[in-house]
């Protein structure tokens, strides 16, 4: 196996174990847009926020370490940024309805 073959390797399992996590949160999200009509749950808030923290510095060094081009984190990264923002969009506008 070259060298090149072998950073091949070592880049896509990178980029599947982001995606995986970046899986685990996107369904976190989706379970907490589920139960929007029912409940608010601040504490779930606070956890999806951590998640998000601690996602962003695997791709931070998934990035530095040449695991992953930049783009490609930064895509993955956008995409979980841009639901979140639609699960707090949604419970802004439940709060105010109350």
């Amino acid at each position: 196996m070259t060298s090149s073959e072998l950073q091949e390797q070592f880049n896509l399992k990178a980029i599947n174990l982001l995606q995986e996590d970046a899986d685990k949160i996107q369904q976190l999200i989706e379970v907490q847009m589920e139960n929007l009509a029912t409940r608010y749950c601040p504490l779930y808030e606070e956890v999806l926020d951590t998640q998000m923290y601690g996602f962003s510095r695997e791709v931070d060094f998934a990035v530095r370490a040449g695991l992953v081009p930049e783009i490609t984190g930064k895509m993955v990264l956008s995409k979980l940024e841009r639901k979140l923002a639609v699960l707090y969009e949604a419970l802004n506008n439940k709060a105010k309805e109350e």
